[in-house]
């Protein structure tokens, strides 16, 4: 394997966390990692509610906090929880400066919406439903303008080196569905953002490369991985059979959009006393009951907003469009799809993972802000805060940066990229075995079909990460035998009396999943 050395601190990823930590680590050089364009590929450039902060002066981030703890089901952990909630504002009022258009009223306040479980407006949000896409462009730009930033485009992480018990580089490869033979970075410090995990499963909102990679390649390093089992499922996707599927933003219930069924009812008004703005778990396991019924759940906007959509919520009706659906004239058919991960690498509140030389920040962390159900429109902002903080903790830990050459990839060998159909067929195993509703025996019907898909390509990184995540969820799902926000088990029903968070190695689900593997004769 070829091998090139640098100064700069080696951020892998693109989206949100990525940028803002490349900003905050200015003038400390920096090399980005980019699979696509700058900007583009990224979930965070498809978030739609916007940033949680508590902005109004009736608001406060004591009870923003609150909120926090309430939709996490007991395992949040509330200092994290009041850390990130104080720093919220702090956040909004940088992006403003660095150049988001957030919406405003006449007086200079900013327009805030209301998502599930919030007691109070304060989703800071850009023309209705564009929050993600034009901060991101807000922050490529100003990346783009920052002398100390390098961005690697068309390149992919797929490994990390570790030497001593300490992160030494990062393994990269040609980006695309061929992929290359690897090539080694050395470098001081290693921040990993790069995502999560949705796109393993069958539905889901994610990007297309979102499928768990960047987990998956610190938990194959010996990364500590929190939380793997707490997958958010997001109730409102459009289905319309887009692969990913477009998002219905929860903004949209906000306004007073209701979920009806074929037959007219609104079957939330029975379930929760706050009907459509419930927890996210509870809408999404509605819906998901819906669907497994034949009853067709769907989303009305037509006496609430009526034309206001397609002004208000340009990214939903453009979905719309595509699938040939009026929003003020017809109901938007939705369902249940994978939407974010709680879980992710465990971090320490400077963004430190288990192994020395590494941070992660954005969706691949898990910093025990969310719990087992993430409150809307906190993931964004987890994002903001980890990626300043990590910047500072990697500041503080190295010395004192000197310049840092341009990293110039030699040329790159082809080499196999994952095969398509085993990609299909673990989505297909996820959704089915480690999905909104789980019981023991589809866990253990996905485990198997995890190592099997892993078996047929052994020698394929890129799908071993996939295949490191997946084995995660699963296997920390089987372990968790009881029902608490987004994981529900059918067979356990019950919540524990005592919460817990879960940890756990590769190695040790690796063995969960051995033992459930059928003897060979």
């Amino acid at each position: 394997m070829a091998t090139l050395a640098t100064g700069r601190v080696v951020i892998v990823g693109a989206g949100l966390g990525a940028l803002y930590a490349a900003l905050k680590l200015a003038p400390r050089p920096v090399l980005m990692i980019s699979p696509e364009v700058l900007g583009q590929g990224a979930s965070s450039a498809w978030a739609q509610g916007g940033v949680a902060a508590a902005m109004d002066p009736a608001d406060s981030a004591e009870a923003h906090a609150r909120d926090t703890l309430r939709a996490g089901a007991g395992t949040v952990d509330a200092h994290v929880a009041r850390l990130v909630t104080e720093e919220a504002r702090a956040h909004i009022l940088d992006l403003t400066r660095l150049g988001t258009p957030f919406d405003r009223k006449p007086d200079g306040g900013y327009v805030m919406s209301r998502e599930a479980a919030h007691s109070f407006a304060r989703v800071v949000r850009v023309r209705g439903d564009q929050a993600g896409a034009e901060i991101m462009r807000a922050l490529v730009a100003q990346v783009r303008e920052t002398a100390s930033v390098q961005v690697l485009e068309g390149v992919m992480a797929t490994g990390l080196r570790v030497e001593a018990g300490r992160v030494a580089g990062v393994e990269v490869t040609q980006a695309g569905p061929q992929g290359s033979v690897p090539v080694l970075i050395r470098a001081p410090a290693v921040l990993l953002a790069g995502g999560g995990s949705g796109g393993l499963y069958a539905l889901t909102t994610n990007p297309p490369r979102i499928r768990g990679q960047v987990i998956g390649m610190a938990a194959r390093a010996g990364a500590v991985i929190a939380d793997a089992e707490f997958v958010q499922f997001h109730p409102t996707a459009i289905d319309c059979g887009e692969d990913p599927a477009p998002l219905a933003t929860e903004a949209l219930r906000g306004e007073g959009a209701h979920l009806v069924n074929r037959l007219g009812e609104r079957f939330m008004l029975a379930l929760h006393p706050d009907a459509e703005l419930a927890p996210r778990d509870v809408v999404a396991r509605a819906i998901y009951a819906q669907t497994q019924a034949g009853l067709r759940p769907a989303l009305d906007t037509r006496t609430c907003l009526g034309p206001r959509i397609l002004t208000e919520f340009p990214a939903v009706a453009g979905a719309c469009a595509r699938a040939g659906i009026d929003p003020t004239r017809s109901q938007i058919p939705v369902a249940a799809a994978a939407h974010y991960h709680m879980g992710g690498v465990a971090v320490d509140a400077d963004g430190r993972a288990s192994l020395p030389g590494l941070w992660v920040c954005g969706e691949a962390s898990s910093t025990g802000l969310h719990g087992a159900n993430r409150l809307a429109s906190n993931g964004l902002l987890e994002a903001l805060v980890y990626a300043r903080r990590c910047a500072l903790a990697i500041e503080a830990a190295l010395p004192e940066a000197g310049d840092a050459a341009p990293v110039v990839l030699p040329e790159l060998a082809p080499a196999p990229g994952p095969d398509p159909a085993l990609v299909a067929r673990l989505r297909q195993a996820m959704t089915a075995g480690a999905g909104v509703v789980r019981d023991a025996a589809g866990l253990t019907r996905c485990l198997r079909e995890i190592a099997a898909v892993e078996a047929a390509q052994p020698d394929c990184p890129a799908l071993l990460n996939m295949t490191a995540t997946a084995t995660l969820i699963a296997a920390a799902a089987l372990m968790r035998r009881e029902s608490r926000g987004a994981h529900c088990r059918s067979d356990f029903p019950q919540t524990d009396a005592t919460p817990r968070r879960s940890r756990l190695r590769l190695a040790e689900a690796l063995a969960i999943r051995a033992r459930l593997e059928p003897e060979t004769t």
